[in-house]
């Protein structure tokens, strides 16, 4: 068997990869899924297949202990539980075997040598190299996933629907996840190498590659570039320089390649849907059947108290005080595995979240938290379920601050603010899906309340000031008015806001009331960045009667504040002579103004077809510096950038460009507009391609 080199080897590419769902794969190398059989041809001996010994090892040092190499034999049927071979067929000169690997092998890159026993001690010839991945598709595999239709959606789709806006807005964008793009699944192979597990013990951390529970925790962390020198750094100021604002991505591919060229320096930047769409592209591509799930007003409890305070000073500006906030948005991942650690009723659905924003075992990570203990309030549960259980449930107390005395006094608490419309894509089609109830109780009911006291009991909070339990001081004064910002008119970026705050005398004696409003520009966290308007009313409420006061601010004020969120706080605080403060407030979305898609004729693979984008400046004014960026799996190799010239203003540009599809059925092109005034404008278009 001296003879032997990589060169004799058949890998069957194109058969293994269609049995093992990795067809998508552009790869000259063998990749192929645990727990199922593949098949190889190699030259041998005149009958070889008596004597034959396989060894399979991974990582820096294999052993059989640590379950990172196996020395097997020819049997005469596959055996499950281990690596095994049989003999497929033999002609004069070659052998075809199949291989089987257990459904609980290591993941990650293999060599395969064969011995042949009967020649003495000769060394072992190499066959070369293949890859070996999670199988969702196979029962014994821990990421068994039973519905086939959800494999193809959470495994093997490109393209992602992404929830982002607030909870009386949503909106959403599409993501090219770009799992199977070439050579993203190299970097995901390096990335389990860059951790920190890896670095301090590495042969016990490629022992642990088995386990989807824990590499889900280990690539939360390694997304985020804390602790670790990982993939992407996070930015919520509002200022992005040095970087690309992490609203301008359109998919992951760019942001692995950029990792990978820049010798694994972080990728600035990154907020809370990167950090989620790039865990997602990695897990899919290891085989991990993974989702992005979008919360609205998401609580960031920081001291886990289950509770999140926010301050207002007198003037009612939104203070940046607080180590708690409430995001209008946050995105997290589900990965569906089974949690033996847990026990059955525990498995499903899990939550991992590689934003970092608090520390777990002393790094940024978090997760897996199981769904279903999180609706359960079994909070005592690894890994990380308080935190994420005060993101969907946390009761909120606002508070107003004197810094000069450093007095607090609360204004009112309410628990039934955290924790909407938690949103996915739909499984084979572009819709939102709800699955807020998967994650809690109905808002309000006793059983939701039931499982918030246990989750308070379980974390030693139940004897600490619960926040909707009222005190004597709250049950006395109950406020006089109530009040509420209406919108009055388009929420669109270029237009005037308009809104109006309508105040409702709630007793049968008039109030008189002074008023100080505020309205800031803030990222999606709700952090404030910019002031853009004030002013203070005083006036007088007759009994029982609601009186209107309309609020407009002009384009123009808030242009130059506005963060790429399009984001915008307004705040009054009401100052109610006799009796407590009244807070009313409300964030809000503005939309960018809208970019169309054209595909000008039928889109057949290998045949050109232009595409024509078109826009229309909706101000007042020129716009300038405006860039067209497209990506699209099987639409376009990389991503195209078009520069755009000025549009003055209402006047239409037209952008026309060329595909050359490479695959056939339904893909998605992604098209992001900038300007100077503009930024971001997203769409996507689905393109079916035919033969």
């Amino acid at each position: 068997l001296s003879g032997f080199s990589p060169l004799s080897t058949n890998w069957h590419l194109k058969e293994n990869a269609r049995d093992h769902h990795t067809s998508k794969f552009s790869s000259k190398e063998l990749i192929v899924r645990r727990g199922q059989t593949f098949i190889l041809t190699f030259n041998g001996t005149e009958h070889p297949e008596q004597n034959l010994t396989f060894i399979v090892e991974t990582g820096p040092k294999p052993s059989k202990l640590a379950k990172t190499q196996a020395t097997f034999g020819i049997s005469s049927t596959v055996t499950k539980e281990s690596w095994s071979a049989v003999v497929q067929s033999t002609s004069s000169s070659s052998v075809t075997i199949s291989i089987s690997s257990p459904p609980n092998a290591v993941i990650g890159r293999y060599k395969l040598s064969v011995q042949s026993t009967s020649s003495g001690s000769s060394s072992p010839a190499s066959l070369g190299t293949f890859v070996l991945l999670f199988n969702p598709w196979s029962s014994g595999d821990d990421v068994f996933m039973p519905n086939k239709a959800e494999c193809e959606e959470y495994v093997l789709e490109e393209f992602g629907i992404i929830f982002a806006g607030n909870k009386n807005h949503i909106n959403s964008f599409g993501w090219n996840f770009g799992q199977f793009q070439g050579d993203i699944l190299n970097i995901c192979l390096s990335m389990m190498d860059r951790s920190l597990n890896y670095r301090q013990d590495p042969v016990t951390d490629v022992s642990h590659r088995n386990d989807p529970k824990y590499l889900g925790r280990v690539l939360s962390a390694m997304v985020n570039a804390n602790d670790d020198q990982g993939v992407l750094l996070g930015n919520w100021s509002g200022n992005y320089d040095g970087g690309k604002s992490p609203s301008s991505w359109t998919g992951s591919g760019e942001i692995l390649h950029n990792w990978k060229k820049s010798g694994f320096k972080p990728v600035r930047y990154g907020q809370c849907w990167v950090f989620a769409a790039v865990l997602t592209t990695v897990l899919r591509c290891l085989g991990i059947p993974t989702r992005t799930i979008t919360n609205f007003s998401s609580a960031h409890d920081a001291d886990g108290n289950l509770r999140v305070d926010e301050f207002y000073d007198a003037d009612g500006n939104h203070l940046d005080r607080a180590a708690d906030s409430i995001w209008n948005f946050h995105v997290w991942n589900e990965s569906w595995f089974s949690r033996s650690d847990l026990g059955p009723s525990y498995s499903g659905w899990q939550v991992l979240d590689a934003t970092p924003q608090e520390e777990s075992g002393g790094i940024y990570q978090c997760g897996p938290a199981s769904r279903n203990a999180i609706k359960e309030g079994d909070v005592d549960l690894d890994y990380d379920c308080p935190f994420v259980f005060a993101e969907v449930n946390a009761d909120c107390m606002y508070w107003n601050y004197d810094s000069t005395t450093g007095k607090k006094t609360l204004i009112f608490s309410k628990s039934t603010i955290i924790g909407q419309s938690i949103s996915t894509k739909a499984v084979g089609r572009d819709d939102r899906v709800d699955v807020t109830n998967d994650y809690k109780y109905e808002e309000g009911s006793t059983k939701e309340r039931e499982i918030f006291k246990k989750a308070r009991k379980k974390l030693g909070l139940e004897d600490k000031f619960d926040p909707t339990a009222p005190t004597s001081q709250e049950i006395d004064q109950k406020p006089d008015i109530s009040g509420k910002f209406k919108v009055d008119g388009p929420l669109e970026v270029g237009k005037n806001l308009s809104l109006i705050l309508v105040l409702a005398n709630l007793q049968s004696d008039a109030k008189t009331v002074h008023v100080n409003m505020t309205a800031w520009s803030t990222v999606y966290t709700r952090r404030p960045v910019h002031e853009i308007w004030k002013d203070s009313i005083s006036v007088t409420l007759p009994p029982k009667e609601e009186k209107q006061f309309p609020i407009k601010i002009p384009y123009t004020e808030y242009q130059q504040q506005l963060t790429t969120d399009n984001t915008i706080q307004v705040t009054a605080l009401c100052h109610v002579e006799g009796g407590i403060q009244v807070l009313v407030q409300r964030d809000i979305t503005l939309d960018n103004p809208s970019i169309d898609i054209q595909v000008l004729g039928e889109a057949k693979v290998n045949k050109e077809v232009d595409v024509e984008v078109t826009f229309t400046n909706p101000i007042d004014v020129e716009v300038t510096d405006c860039v067209l960026q497209a990506e699209g799996n099987d639409l376009l190799r990389g991503i195209l950038e078009i520069e755009v010239p000025p549009l003055k203003a209402g006047e239409k540009s037209s952008t026309k460009f060329k595909l050359i599809p490479f695959e056939t059925g339904p893909k998605h092109l992604l098209v992001n507009f900038s300007c100077d005034k503009f930024a971001d404008i997203k769409t996507f278009k689905m393109v079916n391609v035919v033969d």
